[in-house]
This record gives structure tokens, C-alpha cells and sequence, in this order.
């Protein structure tokens, strides 16, 4: 995203008031939208917190949206994960489908979009790992800043949201040529 629509900066606006009206305090870093985890670290480093990765995803009729979060060190096996979560199958959502229930952008997808989802249409699933770090790494709506909030504000914002998380188990990267 070299430019940030007129809805992500809205959508910025309203997340921050938000954060205000609930005195949860964090620290803003804005940098250069990026795209990758790499991008992400080279963009905040040194800074003592768990740089989130957020993937939005379906499942195969488009009734369950998930967000699942977890940390850059790891990947996913989505197969692995669609038992975990009881899915038929499950893909990455369309740009449209991020617009309306998170109203970000592919690139921006960010545990705090989902004061957007209102009708607490998406389900949230945080590896276990992530939520036992006390501070966390997360895109404001947009993918040219970050904010690091303290795991408990996280809670209160997502009590204020009404997004109860599962928190699942997930293996970290396997190394090729390691048995």
C-alpha cells in the first residue's frame, strides 16, 4: 500500500479515540509501510515486544471469518489449524472481506481491527505463545506505523470489543535439513 486510502486513515482516527476513551497508553512508531515480518523488524527494532502476524482467514462457504495471531517467528500449517478450530477449509479472506470486517487493507490486518467488527462476526484464536508476552507489536489500522500496548491492554480493548480469543498451541518454524 504506497498510500493510505481515506478509510484506513479514518479507521486510524477512530482506533486511537478509542485507545484514549479506554486509557490505554502505547508507544507509536511510524516508519514506512511494509509488508513482510522482515519489514516489520527492520522498521521498529530493539523494541521488547512480540511482533504480531495477523492472518485473516474464511472458511470454505465464507460463513466463519478467523483471525488468528501469532508471532513472526512461526508459520502456520492451516491444515493443522483447521482441525484445531473445527473449519471445512480455510483460506486467506479477500481485500473486500478485510474491509468489512476489519476495515483494513491486505497488509495492515491487525488485532485492532476488530473494534470494526461490531457484530463480533469474526472469531479470534491468538497462539499461546504470544499471549503469555507481556507487550506486543501491532499496525494501527495502517501499515506505516505501530504501536506496542501491554498484553492486559489488549484484554481490556478486547472486553470493550466483546472478541473472547482461543488461545491455541502452535509449532514454531521447522528448520530444512533438521530432523
Amino acid at each position: 500500500m504506497s498510500e493510505e486510502s481515506a478509510q484506513a486513515v479514518a479507521g486510524q482516527r477512530r482506533l486511537l479515540a478509542l485507545l484514549d476513551e479506554l486509557a490505554i497508553s502505547y508507544d507509536r512508531y511510524d516508519h514506512a509501510p511494509v509488508n513482510t515480518c522482515e519489514e516489520a523488524e527492520l522498521a521498529v527494532p530493539n523494541v521488547d515486544a512480540v511482533q504480531t502476524k495477523n492472518l485473516f482467514l474464511r472458511d470454505k462457504r465464507g460463513r466463519r471469518h478467523i483471525l488468528l495471531v501469532t508471532s513472526c517467528e512461526k508459520s502456520v500449517d492451516l491444515k493443522a489449524f483447521r482441525e484445531r478450530c473445527g473449519a471445512d477449509h480455510l483460506s486467506f479472506a479477500s481485500p473486500e472481506r478485510l474491509a468489512k470486517y476489519l476495515g483494513v487493507e491486505p497488509g495492515s490486518v491487525t488485532v485492532l481491527g476488530l473494534f470494526v467488527d461490531s457484530e463480533r462476526a469474526v472469531e479470534l484464536y491468538v497462539d499461546g505463545d504470544v499471549w503469555q508476552t507481556p507487550r506486543w507489536r501491532c499496525h494501527p489500522m495502517v501499515n506505516s506505523a505501530t504501536l506496542v500496548l501491554t498484553r492486559e491492554d489488549i484484554e481490556v480493548f478486547l472486553a470493550r470489543t466483546g472478541h473472547r480469543p482461543a488461545v491455541v498451541s502452535l509449532a514454531p518454524k521447522s528448520v530444512s535439513g533438521n530432523s
